[in-house]
């Protein structure tokens, strides 16, 4: 609201008329009032940010009596090194040359080794890959796998822990 006084000017010595002063004073009570409803508006409606997460299954570690072999010819395993660093190989440790990337050329990689693995079994299936983090990996490269494999489709996945016969791969080509 705004008000406007008119008191002022009046009477002064010497007989002389004067123009009377008027001076304005804004109410910005109802400002302020509209602008508290506003911001409380605004911080009940606005969504807060909800946390992403991973579906992740894990199986029932007391029922290991329904596990299916696995042909090795449809297994890879990614060795999670330091440095941002990984080393896979398909089928068994020692019985194939393990190659060592960068997370860059992960998804590359995934593809081609699916597609490989699709084109060589009768029924099409894909591969399962097998994820063995090391102690000198850290969080966000096991993070990094598991989106590449949610982007190139690959379902069929564990993480395990790693054996000495994995570390020792890594000792030797410098990734732990």
């Amino acid at each position: 609201m705004a008000e406007l006084d008119t008191s002022g000017g009046g009477k002064h010595k010497g007989g002389k008329v004067r123009t009377k002063k008027k001076n304005t004073r804004v109410d910005l009570t109802a400002m302020v009032d509209l602008a508290f409803l506003l911001i409380t508006f605004f911080i009940l409606t606005t969504t807060l940010n909800k946390p992403k997460a991973m579906e992740l299954v894990m199986p029932d570690k007391s029922d290991t009596t329904k596990q299916l072999p696995v042909p090795e010819s449809r297994t890879m395993t990614l060795l999670l090194g330091s440095n941002h660093k990984l080393e896979w190989f398909v089928g068994e440790p020692g019985k194939t040359k393990p190659a060592v990337i960068g997370y860059s050329d992960l998804r590359k990689t995934l593809v081609e080794q699916d597609k490989l693995i699709r084109n060589s079994h009768a029924a099409g299936q894909g591969m399962i890959v097998i994820v063995s983090p090391s102690d000198k990996s850290v969080y966000s490269d096991v993070v990094t796998v598991m989106d590449e494999l949610n982007i190139t489709n690959i379902d069929q996945r564990a993480i395990v822990k790693i054996l000495p016969v994995d570390i020792d791969l890594l000792k030797r080509d410098n990734l732990y």
